[in-house]
């Protein structure tokens, strides 16, 4: 299966800290070991793939407060 193909059957959820509104999330999903994080305003556009040591560096950068964004 390509990766094309894994991305439109993957499992997308919502990133617990999206506003209640709708406006600004974020959604996630695993595949290929990697991260895929896409717009859920914009389903069928762009998605950036990250590789999980780095998406556990920058969420745990995130939570501890050094990024603020």
């Amino acid at each position: 299966m390509n990766l094309s193909t894994e991305l439109s059957r993957a499992h997308w959820r919502k990133a617990r800290r999206s506003s209640s509104t709708g406006s600004d999330c974020v959604e996630v999903a695993a595949v290929h070991g990697l991260v895929a994080v896409r717009d859920s305003k914009n389903p069928d556009g762009p998605k950036l793939l990250i590789g999980r040591n780095t998406w556990q560096e920058l969420t745990d950068r995130l939570n501890s407060g050094e990024l603020n964004i």
